[in-house]
């Protein structure tokens, strides 16, 4: 059952990266640093903020809280990243983090409490903080980008009046077991 969970969530955390990854491919270096108005984050702010996060939650993972104290969450918003690669690069560490401390888990180690913030956290409570987290803000960039490029936005799911094809496709086919995200995983070769 461990090993299934953990499976299921990096495919989960790796369905968000590529949705997240297919959002920045789409716009501009110009597009990264827009902002709706001063209340709102660039998508460059977004992305600082989920690596800060991702370095901070993931880093010695199971041996030190995951509010490191050289975190500054306030300044993740602040919107100093100058260019496309300062952010990919940010992007990638971040991810790189969550993915090499989940790749360290297993059967023996599953049971230890891990902490944020001094509260105690199973190793589920803890990976589904963080599949709650990334995804809101994944969502976010996801938003920003649609609003950036209007009509120019490829979509990530299934295209605008394209359910019917979609679902016939699908039930054409037999049953299988397999999970939701497998389809656009293997599709675009992402593993991490």
């Amino acid at each position: 059952m461990i090993t299934e969970y953990l499976e299921s969530t990096k495919k989960q955390f790796r369905y968000y990266k590529l949705l997240g990854d297919k959002t920045l491919e789409q716009l501009s270096d110009e597009e990264l640093f827009w902002k709706f108005n001063q209340e709102s984050n660039s998508i460059a702010a977004l992305v600082k903020h989920l690596a800060g996060n991702m370095l901070s939650r993931w880093t010695d993972f199971l041996t030190s809280d995951g509010e490191k104290e050289w975190r500054d969450r306030d300044s993740e918003f602040d919107d100093d990243l100058k260019s496309r690669q300062e952010v990919l690069k940010k992007w990638n560490e971040g991810w790189k983090s969550l993915f090499d401390a989940l790749d360290s888990l297993n059967e023996e180690n599953f049971h230890t409490i891990v902490y944020i913030r001094n509260q105690g956290h199973t190793i589920t409570e803890a990976i589904n903080r963080q599949l709650s987290h990334y995804p809101y803000h994944v969502g976010q960039m996801v938003f920003i980008g649609k609003m950036v490029k209007n009509n120019q936005w490829q979509s990530l799911s299934i295209p605008r009046g394209q359910s019917g094809n979609y679902n016939d496709e699908k039930f054409s086919k037999p049953k299988k077991t397999e999970h939701f995200t497998d389809q656009y995983i293997k599709k675009d070769g992402n593993q991490h």
